[in-house]
This record gives structure tokens, sequence and C-alpha cells, in this order.
């Protein structure tokens, strides 16, 4: 890059926003229409100047993208999941970016009666693993021949038929999370003419596999209505199930693991309603579950145990959740006055999920500052049951796909960032673990590095964990940069998974840093409550904490300090680029959602009615005042004493629009024209998603460039090697 070159200068149209007698001048208004001329060509021209700014990193990039394709296993297999008649597992190949989904017979005559499989492998529910066949598996589904000749390809759900002679399958192949679902006769191995343009994540099937439940989303990406399809019949012979008028609600489905009922439930930020349908009288109608109240939000699962069957309702009712049981509702419904609590709240547990297995009932809980799961007998929901913790440091354990209802034994999985995932089956009597399968990372040693739990006290004083992470001959003497990463927002919490690109960077003498600030569920649902609505700067003060606490305690060079964040992290890297400039060396804001006022106040904003219990709703002049005080499009800061900054978008994100880090990027560069080239805009005005490119490889290239900047930016890279690239 010479000193000739400049970013793109984006127009300036006057154009006030007026609003409780407060106006907010947006001269980038014009950006909204995404798909206009102007805008695309404006785009493109960003996406031009970046690629010609990195140019220099060009030759890093690929170097650090061959280290982390370096650490998956040439084959990457799953654990498998059982059924009555087969085993199902996934399967990438050596040099390809997506899996097969594959099934072999069984040689046991073990029953069983419903699956879930889905791209997030949290929600999976896979079965006990044994060693593999020498026999050749059944190929389902080959993804890379489906992503063939595509930019981008995302399966949204794989879902077996009860009599396993079916599979429901959906793609998307824009980024846009609008997913084409079709069926494929697992006989034939074709797919049927059915084909349902326009669904979302979530879908069940009857019990009796002639039926299949979807969900569709509306124009503003939020899924609304619950819709049943007869297998072999058009599509527009659909019958609609369910729809939720309210646009604070969205409508979720899944099937029980028992394999009796088809869970739909509507849920706000706030509150929830739950329905159930027969899965054996599928064109019965939803049953109430236990109401709707406001403010109040449950999820179910059905349990059959020696003394009957019945429901266990985790309900958020108190500050942390607490477990009912419930009478299965008859045709007519009932409300929650039904139901009976079981195990009270602890403000010690935040309890997630309660899944019911026939040898007992699983607990998925987050307490000490990770997760773990507790074994619980049916006859004993309150007692202390048995636990099973991670065995690695700065990890946690979670409840992997484990198909069948009636097994006394669960497949868990166990990892960190920097412990590849190791599943184990557990006995759900005695807690025993017995190792199955331990994803392979060649070359990586996990003992050559070190995790550690910090607490920073933020500016009201609570002390906010960290977890501190480096390559043991990095030391912790004020010596090193730091990149500092963190969400905080929903009550999400980013558990520690396996990344094989982080090496890259440890290698390299870079500590990176998780912050655990207040908007996640990471200590709990108080810990996400006080990090939201009126309390939202809260998420901001905690992370500009941990920096100064780390460069305060003199664990990291206080002038290295980058910070990184995605989405709604995204947005809290816009407020701390704000608020504290002098921070930071660098900033990385993914898909940042950083036009916070003039998005809320939009209504035909994909997602924006359902965000107003986070965010809050800016037609309430306290409300508005909230965000007025941190969106980041309406504080820029003073020009001068700014850090670099590397921001992304995509042209086909319906979570962030690309119109926002867009107009930020124009308004920061205005307003500072001397630092403007300093402010790079990564957009993918092709197919690509909220979360970047896909595939396992796509996506490791694209950390390799951030690493690069990152790199870049803390002057780790050796200007001869760049000085040659620009030649």
């Amino acid at each position: 890059m010479t000193t000739e070159q400049r970013p793109p200068e984006a127009r300036q149209e006057p154009h006030d926003w007026t609003e409780h007698g407060v106006t907010r001048p947006d001269p980038f208004a014009w950006m909204h229409a995404a798909d206009a001329p102007d805008v695309r060509a404006h785009l493109l021209a960003e996406r031009s100047w970046y690629d010609a700014a990195v140019a220099h990193l060009h030759s890093l990039s690929t170097d650090l993208g061959s280290e982390m394709v370096g650490r998956l296993p040439a084959t990457e297999l799953s654990p498998r999941w059982n059924r009555s008649r087969f085993y199902y597992y996934t399967e990438t190949p050596a040099g390809r970016d997506y899996p097969r989904i594959c099934r072999e017979i069984r040689n046991d005559s073990a029953v069983n009666t419903t699956d879930s499989f889905s791209s997030d492998p949290r929600d999976d529910d896979f079965g006990d693993v044994t060693d593999r066949s020498a026999k050749a598996p059944e190929i389902l589904v080959d993804v890379n021949e489906v992503a063939a000749g595509q930019d981008y390809l995302e399966l949204g759900l794989t879902l077996v038929s009860p009599d396993e002679n079916l599979l429901a399958w959906s793609a998307d192949t824009d980024g846009d999370e609008v997913y084409v679902l079709r069926f494929r006769d697992l006989r034939t191995g074709e797919d049927l003419p059915d084909e349902v343009p326009r669904t979302y994540y979530g879908a069940a099937w009857s019990a009796d596999s002639r039926w299949f439940f979807y969900t569709v989303h509306d124009e503003a990406y939020r899924p609304f209505q619950v819709w049943r399809h007869r297998v072999g019949t058009p599509v527009a012979d659909d019958v609609l199930v369910k729809e939720e008028p309210d646009e604070r609600f969205e409508l979720r489905l899944r099937a029980t693991r028992s394999g009796d009922w088809v869970v739909v439930w509507a849920e706000s930020n706030t509150t929830a309603e739950v329905f159930l349908v027969d899965a054996h009288d599928p064109e019965s109608g939803p049953r109430r579950a236990g109401g709707r109240r406001e403010g109040v939000r449950y999820r179910v699962d059905h349990r059959r145990h020696p003394g009957g069957e019945d429901l266990l309702v985790v309900v958020d009712d108190r500050t942390e959740q607490r477990l009912m049981t419930s009478p299965v509702p008859g045709p007519d419904g009932l409300d929650h006055t039904a139901w009976t609590e079981a195990r009270p709240e602890d403000p010690s547990v935040h309890l997630e999920r309660a899944d019911a297995f026939g040898g007992g009932v699983v607990l998925s809980v987050r307490t000490g500052g990770s997760h773990q799961l507790l074994l619980l007998p049916h006859d004993d929901l309150a007692g202390t049951g048995t636990p099973v913790t991670t065995r690695v440091p700065g990890g946690g354990v979670h409840l992997a796909a484990t198909t069948e209802y009636d097994v006394d034994r669960i497949m868990v999985e166990d990892e960190s960032w920097l412990s590849p995932p190791v599943w184990s089956e557990v006995d759900l009597a005695t807690g025993e673990l017995h190792e199955v399968l331990r994803r392979e990372a060649p070359g990586f040693d996990a003992a050559a590095y070190a995790v550690e739990r910090m607490l920073f006290p933020s500016k009201d004083g609570v002390l906010v964990p960290a977890t501190v992470m480096r390559h043991r001959d990095t030391p912790l003497d004020g010596s090193a940069p730091a990149v500092l990463y963190a969400y905080g927002a929903y009550g999400y919490t980013f558990e520690p998974e396996w990344d094989p690109a982080l090496p890259s960077l440890l290698d390299r003498g870079v500590v990176w840093v998780h912050a655990h600030v207040r908007g996640g569920s990471e200590e709990g649902r108080h810990w996400y409550l006080d990090g939201k609505l009126a309390a939202k700067q809260h998420t901001f003060d905690d992370h500009a904490a941990v920096a100064d606490g780390l460069a305060a305690a003199g664990l990291v060079d206080p002038d290295r300090i980058a910070s990184r964040g995605l989405s709604a992290g995204g947005l809290l890297q816009g407020a701390v680029f704000s608020q504290r400039p002098d921070r930071w060396c660098a900033v990385v804001a993914e898909v940042p959602f950083v036009d916070v006022v003039t998005t809320m106040f939009d209504e035909t904003t994909p997602l924006t009615i359902t965000e107003w219990e986070e965010w809050g709703d800016p037609r309430d002049p306290e409300q508005f005042g909230w965000m007025m005080g941190y969106s980041p499009y309406d504080n820029i800061p003073p020009a001068g004493g700014r850090p670099d900054l590397l921001v992304t978008g995509a042209v086909h994100d319906p979570r962030v629009m690309v119109r926002e880090p867009a107009k930020w990027v124009a308004a920061l560069r205005a307003s500072d024209p001397e630092w403007s080239p300093r402010c790079l805009f990564r957009c993918e005005v092709g197919a690509g998603a909220h979360v970047g490119p896909s595939g396992r490889t796509g996506h490791l290239a694209y950390e390799a460039e951030v690493f690069a900047w990152l790199l870049d930016r803390f002057g780790m890279v050796d200007p001869d090697t760049t000085s040659k690239e620009q030649q």
C-alpha cells in the first residue's frame, strides 16, 4: 500500500432522524438500500480496497492457514448415533471441506424411536459408540457434492425418519439462512419431488414416518409458522399447524427423544409458551403444556419412567432456574398450576436444560465457572446426583448426541479451546466414563500451552472472570501482546470449543484472553440480567476492565492489546472503540451491530421487534436514552488517537444488515480523514454468512487473514517479507 492510495470515500447526503426531541444526523442513510447499484458499487470498492491494503500479508496468511489446516485430521470422524437398524456418523474425507453423512447396519437388536442431527453438534443426540466395522458405509449425503459449484454451503438439518427409510435435509447456498428442504428416499438414494423452498431451523417426524413438521420464517427472518407435510404429496397441500402472531416471539420445533411428542414452543427474550403434538396422531391439534405468562420462560422434555410418564420443565421464574414436573397434557391442555417443583432454585447453579432417558435424568448446568452435567435417578430429582466434570484445563463437558431413549449410558463431549474434543460413554447410574473417540490434531501438543482463569474488577467493583491462554514459553511479564475476545449478550455463553486456528497465534507469542463479560450467562442468569437493557453499559465496562487489569498487573504489553468480537460482540467492539480508543492498538469488529438506535426503530429490519426485550424499545424515551448512550454510529469518537480497525460484513447476512458496518466505517473515516486508511472493511460481496465463509478450510483461511492483520498491528511481521510482496 502506497501513501497515495486512499480508501473509498462514501458520499454524504443530508438526512436527519428526529425522535423524542433529539435529532440524529445520518448522512449515509442512502446505504439502507443494500441492493441499489450505488450501494453495491460502494461495497465492491470497499472490498477492493481491503484486498489491496492487506496484499502485503498474503504470504503470512497463507502460512497461517496451512498451519491451521495441518491441525485437522486427514479424515475427521464423529461419534456414531444409534437407531433401530443402523448406526450413523459423519466423515469428512481428507482434503475435503464438508462431511459425508454415513450409516452402517447394527449388529445388535437395540430399539430406538427418534433422532435429531443438525449442523450444531450441541443440538444433536448421538448414541453409544463401538468400534467401526470394516464394512463400507452407506453414504446418505455427501455434502461436498452438494457444495460443488457453490461459493457457500451450509446444512440446516438432516433428520432420519423413525423407520429409517427417509432423510429430511435442507441447505442454504447464499448465507441468508433460507434453507431449501428436501426428502431423500434412503432405499434408492434419490430425492423425492417434495421440495419446500423456504424453511428454517427446527423440524420433527411423526412416529409413523409419514408426516414431517417444519418451521418457516417471515420476511423479517422470524420463524413464525409450523407446517405439516405429508411425504409424497404436493407441498401446496401442507397444513399450517401453528402460527405466532406476536412479533416478539419466534416459533421453535423439535421431537422428544422418547419419540412420543413433537414440541412446539413460542419464545421471546423473556417469555415462552409450549405446545405438544402427539407424534402418534400427527393430525391432532397442539396441546398447551403450561400456558403463557409474561416474564416466564420454560422448556420441556418428555419422560417415561417406572412410575409412569410426565414432563420435565426447566423454568425461568426466579433469578436462576428451577426444575418442575408436569402431567402430560390431555387434548384440552393444561397451565402452570399443574406443575410441581422437583428441584428448587440454587443461586450457585445455572440450570440450562433437563434431558430424560430410560436410565435417568441428565441436567446440564453451569457452576463454578464451567459447564458440567449432573446425573439423577428418576426417583430422586432433588438429590445430589452424580456430577460429570471436565478433565481438561479451562474446559467444559456437554451432553453429546444420544438419540435413543431407553439407554443406561449417554455420550458426553469434553473439550477446551486448547484441547481437541474427547467423546466418552457415561454410565447414568455410576458416572463411570469410557472413552470412545478422541479428535486428532496432528502436530499439536496441549501440554505446550497454559490456560488460567483470572478475575479483574470492573468499574462498579464486580469481579469479571477471564480465561487467559498462552504458549508456556510466552511469559506473563508485560512483554507479550494480547487479543481480548468477548460477546456478552442474550445470555449466550461461548463454551470452550477446540480451535485449530488459535495455536498459530499463541505459537508466535500472543496471549489470547476470553473475557466473560456481563450479558452472557457464564456466571449464571443474574450475570445475563446485569448486562442487558438499562444495564448494558456493564458489558462494555467489563471488557475494558479486563484489558486494564491485564495491563495494570504487568501481565501483557499495555501498548499492544487488541480487541475482537462478532455480531453483538461486534457491538461491544464498537462501543469500546468509541469509549476507550486509548486502550487498544487494534480492534476487530466482525459483522458489528453498530447502528443500534436506527435499527431498533425500523420494524421492517429482520429481528428488530424480537430484539426489543434485549436492547430496549426506542419508542420509549427512557429506553431510547439507554441506546443513545452507547450506539457506536451515534457516538463517533473524536479524531486522533484511534486504534487501527478491521470491520467485516456480508451482503446476505440476515442478522446484521450490511449497511450497519458500511455506514459506521464511512462515518468514522469522514470524521478523521488522516486516520481513515487505518480502517479496513472486509465485505463479503457474494455468497457468505453472518459468521464468514463456509467449509472447514474456508473458515480457517478467513481466520488466517484476521490473525495476519493482528500480527501486523503488533509489529510482529517481517518488513522484508511484506515489502517483497508489494513489489
